[in-house]
């Protein structure tokens, strides 16, 4: 579907029946901008690897950075895997979370009250071999009470099977919650359960937006290409939605699981509240 063709009502009924649409250009108005922030971020992160952390994800650095381990023969023993890019400190990222068409369609799919979860997203997959993202369930590292998220992956260049597309098992939304695993790029489905031959790959240009759902299945394998391949994610959900269970590693998400409980508690606090893209948020004692 193209931004320029859009009917808000066929794309939710899309959504709705695959847990995932193609949006193409949506994004067209703020990519320059947010590439140019997002290239900064990483010339600024590299700068910075000297003096990252160990984490059990692998090492951030002072301005929020994750790095992986590189791949053999690389430059530097460590590649970029999420960016320290969001709304804090990119204009136009923030600027582009409230995007008009997007607003229609994400409505059309939660209904009216509708709020920004997280702070936006930036996987940024370094040239040659950059880190491939196994097949997996956004759900596994943020499991929701009711819908849960909507996710929209823009591609910031023109991505392909060379660059790493990202790949989706349309209708695998509808399979619930699956077990994962731990992986090289943290949790992750068993690849010989889930090979890459069972998810269809999405190749488009920048600007085009993938919408999926929280519980589809999806990744990208490695860049190949000589060059960067950014992406960046804005996430909604319904204003009365929220975490129950939440991690990086089996480890930590079994640990999470026993809590889940507590989640139910905390969220009475709404300490987890985004702000509004749509509608109104209803007290709720």
């Amino acid at each position: 579907m193209s931004v320029d063709a859009l009917d808000v009502h066929k794309a939710a009924d899309i959504f709705e029946e695959h847990g995932c649409l193609v949006v193409r250009g949506l994004m067209a108005p703020y990519i320059q901008a947010i590439h140019k922030d997002i290239e900064a971020a990483a010339a600024e992160s590299i700068s910075l690897l000297d003096k990252a952390e160990r984490i059990v994800e692998g090492w951030r650095t002072p301005n929020g950075t994750l790095f992986l381990p590189a791949p053999e023969g690389y430059e530097r023993d460590k590649q970029i895997m999420v960016l320290s890019v969001g709304y804090q400190t990119s204009a136009a990222f923030f600027q582009s979370a409230f995007d008009e068409n997007t607003a229609n369609i994400v409505e059309a799919i939660l209904g009216p009250n509708v709020e920004i979860f997280g702070n936006g997203q930036c996987l940024y997959k370094e040239p040659v071999g950059g880190h491939p993202k196994h097949l997996h369930q956004d759900s596994a590292y943020f499991e929701h009470r009711y819908q849960g998220p909507v996710g929209i992956l823009s591609y910031v260049v023109d991505t392909d099977l060379v660059n790493g597309a990202l790949h989706v098992v349309p209708g695998s939304h509808q399979l619930g919650q699956l077990k994962h695993i731990d992986t090289f790029s943290h949790l992750g489905l068993a690849e010989d359960e889930w090979p890459w031959e069972s998810a269809l790959p999405v190749e488009g240009k920048a600007g085009d937006s993938i919408f999926f759902n929280v519980k589809t299945v999806h990744g990208s394998k490695q860049n190949m290409s000589d060059k960067p391949r950014p992406i960046f994610i804005n996430r909604y959900r319904r204003t009365d939605d929220f975490v129950i269970i939440g991690g990086t590693t089996t480890a930590n998400r079994a640990e999470a699981e026993k809590r889940a409980a507590a989640a139910e508690e905390a969220k009475k606090s709404n300490s987890d509240r985004g702000l509004m893209l749509r509608g109104f948020r209803p007290f709720a004692a």
